[in-house]
C-alpha cells in the first residue's frame, strides 16, 4: 500500500519523522533459445530438493505470458496487458519467514533500516521541496504499523489507520511490546527493500523482477482475475489472507475483540497456486527489483516484445499528492491482509504499487528467486 507523505507531519507531537510512501531437472529446464511458446495450460508444481534445484524453491517455467490486465477491476497502472517472454527460474515457495530472517541476522549482524536512525537526505527525497529538516532528536528508529480505527472513516485519509511507532522493527512488528517469539513460520515484515536486498546477497539469490513475480503469481492461469482463478471465493472457501475474506468489519475497522484477526498468517496457510507457490496473493506485499513507474506498462506495450525485462531505469509516480513525481520507489506486489474491495483490491496478480526503498511497514515482506 502506498502511503502519502502527509503522515510525515502527523506521526507524533514531538515531530518524529520518517520517510514513507506507501512481492527441476534438466529435462524440465532445457529448451531452445529463440523458440518462444506459450506455457503449458496444465501447470506443474516442481520443487527443488537440493540436488535438482534449490531446496524450498519452485520451478517457474519459461515462455510467453500476458503481463498486466485490461480487466474492469484493473487500475490504470496495470494497463495494457502486453506480451512478455521469460526464461525459467526458481522462486521461494513462500515469503521469507521470521525464522529465516533471524538466521540471516545472527550470521551477519545485519541491522535493518527500521533499527537505525532515519537519514535526513533519504527522507528528503520523498518530501515536498522546502520541507524543513526536523531536529536530530526527532529522527528515532521505528516503522509504520497498521492500527486500524474504532469505527468507519473516510477512506481518503489513511493517516487514521497507520501510525509511526518508535521501536517497531522486524523483531517487534507492532512496536516494542510486540514479539515474534511464537511466529517463526510467519512472514518477516518491517523489512525495507534495502533489507531484502541484503538478505538476497547473503543467500546467493536475488529479488524477482516485476515480470518474474507476475509470471510466477499467475501459476499458469494467464488472464485469470486471481492467482487461483476467476472466482474470489470458490465454493465459499477463503483462498488468501485478505480483509474481504476474513473480516466481519468494514475496512479499516478493528474491534478490540477481534484485533488479532487483522494481521499476517502463518505462511502456506492458504492453498498454493499452480506452480506450488504460497501467499502470492494477500498476507504481505512483496518487494521486487524494479523501479516503479505508473506508466511502465504503457511504455512497454509500444516497444518490441521484451525478453526477461528488467524494468525502467527510474521512478515516476504522479499519483501521490505531496510527493515528488521522481521520488525513489520500488515495485511491491501481491497485496496484503489489509486489501479490501472497498479500498484496495491488490490481491490480483496484475496489481502493482510503488514504495520507498527505505520504508518498513507491518504488511510488507519479500521472497527471492534464483536462476
Amino acid at each position: 500500500m502506498s502511503l502519502h507523505t502527509r503522515l510525515l507531519q502527523r506521526l507524533t507531537p514531538h515531530y518524529i519523522v520518517v520517510g514513507i510512501t506507501t512481492i527441476a531437472c534438466g529435462a524440465v529446464i532445457g529448451w531452445s533459445i529463440g523458440t518462444w511458446k506459450p506455457r503449458s495450460p496444465a501447470p506443474q508444481a516442481i520443487e527443488g530438493d537440493g540436488i535438482h534445484g534449490p531446496r524450498g524453491m519452485m520451478w517457474i517455467p519459461g515462455g510467453e505470458f500476458m503481463m498486466g490486465s485490461d480487466d474492469r477491476l484493473a487500475k490504470p497502472n496495470e494497463h495494457p496487458a502486453h506480451k512478455v517472454r521469460l526464461h525459467g527460474f526458481w522462486m521461494d515457495r513462500a515469503p521469507v519467514t521470521n525464522a529465516q530472517f533471524a538466521t540471516f541476522v545472527a550470521a551477519t549482524g545485519y541491522v535493518t533500516t527500521a533499527e537505525r536512525s532515519p537519514d535526513w537526505m533519504t527522507l528528503k527525497a520523498q518530501l515536498p521541496a522546502g520541507t524543513p529538516k526536523p531536529p536530530v532528536e526527532a529522527l528515532v528508529p521505528g516503522a509504520m504499523v497498521f492500527v486500524g480505527t474504532a469505527r468507519p472513516v473516510d477512506l481518503a485519509d489513511y493517516t487514521q489507520w497507520w501510525q509511526y511507532v518508535p521501536g517497531a522493527n522486524w523483531r517487534h512488528p507492532q512496536g516494542p511490546e510486540s514479539s515474534i517469539g511464537d511466529k517463526g513460520d510467519f512472514p518477516a515484515v518491517q523489512v525495507s527493500y534495502e533489507d531484502a536486498r541484503a538478505y538476497a546477497r547473503w543467500s546467493s539469490k536475488r529479488l524477482p523482477t516485476e515480470a518474474e513475480w507476475e509470471s510466477a503469481a499467475r501459476g499458469g492461469l494467464d488472464g485469470a482475475t486471481y492467482v487461483w482463478g476467476n472466482e474470489f471465493a470458490p465454493r465459499g472457501k477463503a483462498m488468501a489472507n485478505v480483509w474481504d475474506a476474513l473480516s466481519t468489519q468494514p475496512f479499516p475497522v478493528v474491534s478490540s475483540q477481534a484485533a488479532e484477526e487483522h494481521g499476517t498468517s502463518r505462511v502456506c496457510t492458504f492453498p498454493a497456486n499452480g506452480y506450488g507457490l504460497c501467499d502470492m496473493a494477500g498476507n504481505v506485499w512483496q518487494w521486487t527489483a524494479d523501479w516503479y513507474r505508473s506508466d511502465a506498462f504503457a511504455i512497454a506495450a509500444h516497444r518490441s516484445e521484451p525478453i526477461d525485462p528488467q524494468g525502467p531505469n527510474n521512478s515516476y509516480d504522479p499519483d501521490e499528492p505531496g510527493v515528488p513525481v521522481d521520488a525513489p520507489k520500488r515495485v511491491i506486489r501481491g497485496g496484503s491482509f489489509l486489501c479490501s474491495k472497498d479500498y484496495c483490491m491488490s490481491y490480483r496478480p496484475s496489481a502493482r504499487r510503488g514504495s520507498d526503498p527505505y520504508t518498513s511497514m507491518s504488511h510488507v515482506g519479500f521472497r527471492l528467486v534464483a536462476d
